[in-house]
């Protein structure tokens, strides 16, 4: 059952009450092609129980639900401006947050105002905000330095000594929810190479990567090397089965006991980018010593995303953005035919840890689940995770009061212009 602020409004004037409330769950339950709808499956029906109360009835207990509700799933669409704009709400969409949507030219900006009517607008101090999307690194932070832009996000770890020894820039961090790590086909492999037979390939793969050493070579240390779908600091993290280091020769006894011939060539899908780049070619560096030839194949990231979901690719470095709840780093890409399993992977055990684990809402009960589930993963490894980005936001001193979030997205409630 959920209390409902009193007194908000939409963009477009129309009252948020439970009707809306409801509204906006139901539409992404069963607006066609939603993304939303994985993440709300639980949910049977969303009752009114008065003007600002709402209940979400539920087809089984499932404890990342509040997590999901302060994510995607949560948000709250103007039903009058959505019936009206049926499948093109997306081109200007009315909601109810501190600034309203003004216009959007692609490849170009995206531009908002501030909301006269939002119910915590005293706590709102910018007329106006401007996102641009800047591809190239450098040329964001040149236009920072240069007064162009006030704040700018992913900061390459590189031009950090760079942006703390500039007197006009501020540095914010935080640890990211998600991981970088390295996805195998297991079950969807047309070659049918080593790496998809046989767990102690895969085995010997995590076994040639140093990660403190990649995230000093790459890195300059500024990361944090990581095993799990949750980082180190994280509540759920499973602090006895933590990183170990590199150990080649471990690795080339797995590769014997397997009985495979070496080099045990790779396709090694790897999305367009400075950092994901230079990452990849420390680790196909690594693998080589322990008897594996990855074949970098540098691809867009919409593209390799469509490779993946077909099964076209052997192993895929990809970075999970991340979810509060452990559940959203882990059942979308672990469980059998789950949404985002670019591993095809299958394994009944592992299935049973990932729905055991969403009916109960005790830390410790869960964490002992998950670590059950972590054995699994790590013995017949799927998914090979390897570190945690910071989350790099660089301003200048003129811009006060950004406080960072470890989920990367920038707030604008309490930031002022000095």
């Amino acid at each position: 059952t959920i209390k409902l602020r009193p007194n908000v409004k939409f963009h477009d004037g129309q009252p948020f009450d439970a009707q809306a409330a409801k509204f906006s769950l139901e539409r992404h339950l069963n607006f066609p092609g939603s993304f939303r709808k994985p993440e709300l499956a639980s949910v049977d029906r969303v009752e009114v129980v008065d003007p600002l109360t709402i209940k979400l009835v539920l087809k089984a207990p499932f404890s990342p639900l509040i997590a999901q509700l302060t994510d995607r799933a949560g948000m709250m669409v103007s039903p009058k401006a959505a019936k009206e704009a049926g499948d093109k709400f997306g081109l200007h969409p009315v909601c109810a947050g501190p600034y309203k949507f003004v216009e959007r030219v692609q490849q170009d900006r995206i531009v908002f105002e501030k909301f006269a009517d939002y119910w915590n607008k005293d706590n709102v101090f910018i007329d106006r905000i401007v996102y641009l999307p800047i591809v190239d690194p450098t040329v964001r932070l040149a236009n920072l330095k240069s007064g162009g832009l006030d704040l700018i996000e992913r900061v390459l770890a590189t031009d950090i000594k760079d942006v703390r020894a500039d007197p006009k820039l501020k540095l914010s961090t935080a640890i990211e929810l998600g991981y970088q790590g390295i996805t195998l086909n297991v079950g969807k492999d047309k070659a049918k190479g080593p790496l998809s037979q046989s767990a102690k390939v895969r085995q010997a793969l995590d076994l040639a990567i140093d990660r403190e050493a990649l995230n000093q070579v790459v890195f300059n240390g500024e990361f944090i090397p990581g095993n799990q779908w949750v980082n180190p600091k994280h509540p759920y993290y499973q602090k006895a089965l933590a990183v170990r280091a590199g150990d080649i020769e471990k690795a080339k006894a797995l590769l014997k006991e397997a009985g495979v011939a070496t080099p045990i060539v790779v396709d090694f899908m790897v999305p367009k980018g400075p950092e994901f780049e230079a990452a990849a070619q420390v680790v196909q560096s690594m693998a080589s010593e322990a008897g594996f030839d990855l074949k970098i194949r540098v691809t867009e990231l919409a593209t390799s995303l469509k490779q993946a979901e077909a099964g076209e690719y052997q192993a895929f470095f990809l970075r999970w953005s991340g979810r509060s709840d452990p559940d959203g780093n882990s059942y979308i890409f672990l469980h059998s035919n789950a949404p985002q399993n670019y591993s095809f992977w299958s394994n009944a055990e592992a299935d049973k840890a990932l729905e055991d684990a969403r009916l109960v809402s005790d830390l410790a009960q869960r964490k002992a689940i998950y670590e059950k589930l972590t054995k699994i993963v790590m013995e017949d490894a799927p998914i090979l995770y390897l570190f945690h980005y910071k989350i790099l936001i660089a301003h200048t001193t003129k811009v006060e009061g950004y406080a960072p979030m470890p989920d990367g997205l920038v707030r604008v409630v309490g930031l002022k212009l000095k």
